[in-house]
């Protein structure tokens, strides 16, 4: 699998990846990053994942997976396991967020998490405009969409890493597939990647 084929929010969690770690990837899709992971920079990848065509195509693949619920914990995983854990596009899914940090923080050395940025500035237009849920440029579903995904800003995200405590150690925007500043990131970025430690 080559690089472009990748979502670009994956592209660049796959950049914070050091050849070698140890990765768990959570709600892991059709593991396409493990695979890119596993295929170019050597890491030993697990993943898990609860819908079952997405362990179906892992295994596919060939990738390490574990059919699962996220809200079940990690407690399979000893202290320290993973070098990486990995949350992409999944946390607006997640019924309590704070408690599967912890958990990826608990089991790894550190937390990559992404997610579409409902504080686009588009989004925010749209619900003015129209008096509807906007559907972000990062993540296009319904507000009816099974599953239901659970409208989260930037800002959003940083209080509740304020609130438990997490550390940020560092921060990649999006707009589409290029990296912008930090200046007025959660009107104008559509992803959002954070580190925590």
């Amino acid at each position: 699998m080559d690089k472009p084929s990748l979502r670009f929010d994956l592209i660049a969690v796959a950049e914070l990846i050091k050849p070698g770690e140890k990765v768990l990837d959570l709600g892991c899709g059709d593991g396409s990053l493990l695979r890119y992971l596993i295929d170019t920079k050597g890491v030993i990848g697990r993943g898990v994942e609860l819908s079952e065509e997405g362990v179906l195509a892992c295994v596919r693949r060939g990738v390490s997976i574990r059919q699962g619920d996220l809200h079940e914990g990690l407690g399979d995983y000893p202290n320290g396991s993973f070098d990486s854990v990995i949350l992409s596009y999944t946390i607006p899914y997640l019924n309590d967020p704070a408690f599967v940090i912890q958990e990826m923080l608990r089991a790894g050395q550190r937390a990559i998490v992404s997610f579409p940025n409902w504080g686009h500035w588009q989004c925010r237009l749209g619900f003015l405009r129209n008096g509807r849920m906007p559907v972000t440029p990062g993540l296009p579903q319904s507000w009816d969409s099974t599953p239901r995904a659970r409208p989260l800003t930037i800002g959003d995200f940083e209080d509740l890493c304020k609130k438990c405590k997490f550390h940020i150690n560092r921060e990649i925007y999006l707009l589409g597939s290029h990296r912008i500043s930090t200046r007025y990131q959660n009107l104008r970025a559509t992803t959002a990647i954070f580190e925590l430690i």
